[in-house]
C-alpha cells in the first residue's frame, strides 16, 4: 500500500500479496527492494513480521527494513533473517545510544530514516513533528558508521507532484554521510534532478509512480544506466529502491 503524506487514512492498497509485487519487482530489474512496516512506524514495534518474512523467501535480491525497529533484539532478527539492512527512524531521535550501541554491533547496516515536514524532523510513523530542523539533526550522524541517510519529504510523499530539491540540497549541505532521497518522485527526469544534487546522493526511493505505471522501472534503469547513475553493486553508488 501507498500513502499520502504519510496519512494513514489516504491509503491505495495495490496488492495483498507483497511477495507477489516484490518478485516483480526483481524480474523487471530492480538491484533492492525498500520495505516500510507503516504499522509497525506507528505503534513503535513491528507488525507486518510474515509479510517481511514472505518477501525474503520471494526474492534474491537484497531488501531493506524500516518500521517499528526500536531495540537490538529486532535489528538482529531482521539480520538472521537475511535482511541486507535495517532502517531506524525514531529510535535515533529519540535514543542516540541505541544508535551508537547499533552501529557498533551492525557497522554499515544499517540506515537512518529522517523524515522532515516544512523542515521539521517527523517521528512515530510521521505522527508527531518534532521542533527542531532536519538540517541540524542530520548532523549529529558525523562519525557513525552508517550506510546511509534517508532523507524523505512528507509534503512531497506520496503526491506525485515531483521531488523538493531545494530542500534536498539543504540537508545534503548538511549531512556528513551519504543521502539516499525519497517523496515525490514521479518521472525519470526527477531521478535525474536528483542526482544532479552531487555525488553524496547515492540513491533514491521510488514508490507510488511505479505502482500508478508513471515510471516503468526497466526504462528508468536504463536511463540512468545511461547518465552512469546506477551501479551493478547494489550496496553501493547508483541505487534506484522500488518499495
Amino acid at each position: 500500500m501507498r500513502l499520502q503524506q504519510g496519512q494513514m487514512e489516504h491509503e491505495t492498497v495495490y496488492s495483498n500479496d507483497p511477495a507477489q509485487l516484490a518478485r516483480r519487482w526483481e524480474s523487471e530489474g530492480a538491484q533492492l527492494l525498500h520495505v516500510v512496516d507503516l504499522n509497525g512506524a506507528i505503534h513503535g514495534e513491528p507488525r507486518n513480521r510474515s509479510a517481511v518474512m514472505s518477501i525474503l523467501k520471494a526474492v534474491k535480491i537484497p531488501i531493506q527494513v524500516g518500521g517499528g525497529i526500536r531495540d537490538l533484539d529486532t535489528m538482529e532478527e531482521y539480520f538472521s533473517a537475511g535482511v541486507a539492512r535495517v532502517v531506524l527512524g525514531t529510535s535515533v531521535s529519540e535514543n542516540l545510544k541505541l544508535l551508537e550501541e547499533a552501529c557498533a554491533r551492525f557497522p554499515g547496516r544499517l540506515l537512518a530514516g529522517v523524515d522532515a515536514k516544512d523542515g521539521k524532523l517527523a517521528i512515530r510513523g510521521w505522527t508527531k513533528i518534532v521542533d527542531q530542523e532536519a538540517t541540524a539533526f542530520v548532523e549529529r550522524f558525523k562519525g557513525f558508521p552508517l550506510h546511509a541517510v534517508i532523507y524523505t519529504d512528507i509534503g512531497q510523499d506520496g503526491m506525485l507532484a515531483g521531488p523538493n530539491v531545494q530542500g534536498l540540497r539543504r540537508i545534503a549541505s548538511a549531512c556528513p554521510l551519504p543521502l539516499i532521497a525519497s517523496g515525490g518522485i514521479t518521472k525519470v527526469e526527477d531521478l535525474l534532478r536528483i542526482r544532479e544534487v552531487g555525488a553524496i546522493v547515492i540513491g533514491a526511493i521510488v514508490g507510488k509512480a511505479l505502482y500508478e505505471g508513471l515510471i516503468e522501472l526497466p526504462a528508468a534503469m536504463a536511463a540512468l544506466r545511461e547518465k552512469g547513475a546506477v551501479s551493478a553493486d547494489p550496496g553501493r553508488a547508483g541505487e534506484m529502491e522500488p518499495r
